[in-house]
């Protein structure tokens, strides 16, 4: 796990040819995954501000330290996001900026390709990945178990308890973001298949598809052709 330090981290300041080690994250820029996340979508659980989870996780790179907009929850220190993905990722780590206060989320349950989840099964089912969160403000880089998240459409987030232990109720979250590699989704092969199927040279060898070729498909509603 890396570190980005907000005490030491100045734009464009690099000391000399030594290694500064504030941006020993940003090598790796080109791996975020910003543009493929679908911030429409993105809604999250207990949230005190609507559309504050979504405003947090399209904070760019060069936000990171900002301290707003901020994601609070509301009636406890439970936090549920859903981060779908414009196409397929290969995820390699999960990237958040919290603080070193008791509201801090402590303990983070990551659920693979999960849209459907609420507090009661979020809490009874067993994530793909539990990972254990770090109080401080300094950007954490968490990495995933890449053979499980290869092909990843969304991510559920549970952010399950905070640095407070009971004694907090609200759950404080900066910044986050994603690393990992983007799969385009083609649409070539349905392209394909349709131009196939318009082909009336092609008709019989499509029979027994669902377009309809009437009295080759062994009566009304064709379920001889098979």
């Amino acid at each position: 796990m890396s570190h980005c330090h907000a005490g030491h981290d100045h734009a464009g300041h690099n000391h000399g040819d030594g290694h500064d080690h504030s941006d020993d994250l940003t090598p790796a820029l080109q791996t975020l995954l910003y543009e493929q996340i679908d911030f429409g979508a993105v809604t999250t659980l207990n949230e005190a501000t609507p559309r504050s989870g979504a405003a947090v996780v399209q904070k760019t790179w060069a936000q990171r330290l900002e301290p707003q907009p901020e994601l609070e929850s509301d009636a406890d220190e439970q936090l549920l996001m859903m981060v779908p993905f414009t196409g397929q990722v290969r995820l390699h780590s999960i990237l958040l900026r919290t603080s070193p206060t008791a509201s801090a989320p402590r303990t983070l349950k990551v659920f693979l390709n999960r849209d459907d989840l609420d507090f009661g099964t979020a809490t009874e089912l067993a994530p793909t990945q539990a990972v254990e969160l770090a109080q401080t403000a300094d950007v954490q880089e968490h990495p995933v178990k890449r053979a499980r998240f290869n092909a990843t459409r969304c991510l559920a987030l549970f952010f399950e308890d905070n640095f407070g232990r009971g004694d907090e109720d609200v759950t404080r979250l900066s910044y986050l973001a994603f690393k990992g590699d983007f799969m385009s989704l083609s649409k070539e092969p349905v392209n394909f298949l349709y131009e196939a199927a318009a082909n009336p040279g092609d008709h019989q060898a499509i029979a027994g598809t669902k377009q309809g070729m009437g009295s080759q498909l062994g009566g009304p509603g064709g379920r001889d052709g098979m």
